[in-house]
């Protein structure tokens, strides 16, 4: 698992200080990143030389301390060990020496203008997201109030309209008929989509159509997390559907649960607004309120009362 240090770079916006070097080939494989500050001092134990390298202020006032040769050795021993790349921050300028050494062990000498700890967190915050366990799955992942909502079913059952008209009354598309689920922690799934198909909707009968080009960008985001599942499936007049909801229902991704719903597919049933409500009464139970154990406690009030 990893991902070419290309991707990185681009992500980043870092210059590249070194292109000579085919940062294609590089594999990013270690979502955290280290700041070398006891290597430059020459202590090499339980060192971390497959994380990207991280050189702030501090680090770059220490080799500046040192006399020439001294430094050079240092470089030479950071260089030499294997890491991926090198990342000077706040504008730093690595010497004409280091990267003579960083071209010579093909290590490539990256540099960016934002503080250290930011450049930091941004790094092992887009890492833990790209680097996370990963299925895909067939469905449509949508953005509903702000709910990511991802509607499976079987081919052919509607999920594309759904998604269209979804569209059409203001929220937004992440991902049609592939979504790549990521877990990012044990309790948040972020669901994308492939780039090849990214925007794009397939609608039988009119084929392929381009949500962006079509609604604008306000109608299509990069990732969103995954809040619940709707399953769409045909009418079965001999199955006992919840119609109360007292008691959630789950499905698993990469071992986190996720609220499920089952929606029957009849004519006549508009799926948009059947979506949305679902949205919002999610969004409503986070914050504490239960309409079907209101109904309930009502209920019991009224037999007890």
């Amino acid at each position: 698992m990893g991902y070419p240090l290309t991707k990185l770079i681009e992500k980043m916006g870092f210059i590249n200080k070194t292109p000579q070097i085919d940062t294609d080939t590089i594999n990013i494989t270690q979502a955290d990143v280290n700041r070398p500050a006891l290597q430059l001092s020459g202590f090499y134990d339980h060192f971390d030389n497959e994380r990207v390298q991280i050189i702030g202020y501090v680090e770059n006032a220490y080799l500046e301390s040192l006399d020439k040769n001294t430094r050079i050795e240092r470089y030479r021993q950071l260089l030499s060990s294997s890491i991926p790349c090198i990342v000077f921050c706040r504008d730093l300028e690595p010497e004409f020496e280091f990267l003579e050494i960083a071209i010579k062990y093909s290590v490539p000498v990256l540099q960016s203008k934002e503080p250290t700890s930011a450049v930091m967190a941004e790094i092992i915050r887009w890492q833990n997201v790209e680097l996370a366990p990963m299925i895909s799955i067939h469905g449509v992942l949508v953005d509903v109030y702000g709910e990511g909502v991802l509607i499976m079913g079987e081919s052919g059952i509607g999920k594309s309209e759904a998604a269209l008209e979804l569209i059409k009354r203001g929220h937004r598309l992440i991902s049609d008929d592939v979504v790549e689920i990521r877990k990012v922690s044990n309790d948040t799934l972020i669901g994308r989509s492939p780039d090849i198909t990214k925007y794009f909707i397939e609608l039988r009968g009119i084929g392929i159509i381009d949500v962006k080009t079509l609604y604008g960008v306000e109608r299509v985001k990069e990732t969103q997390g995954i809040d619940m599942v709707i399953k769409l499936e045909e009418w079965n007049r001999d199955k006992d559907y919840d119609r109360l909801g007292l008691e959630d229902e789950y499905t698993e991704f990469l071992g986190n649960k996720v609220i499920c719903h089952s929606i029957p597919v009849r004519p006549g049933r508009n799926l948009a607004v059947i979506v949305e409500t679902a949205a919002v009464n999610c969004r409503q139970k986070k914050m504490g309120y239960n309409a079907a154990k209101e109904l309930y406690r009502r209920f019991q009030e009224r037999l007890h009362g």
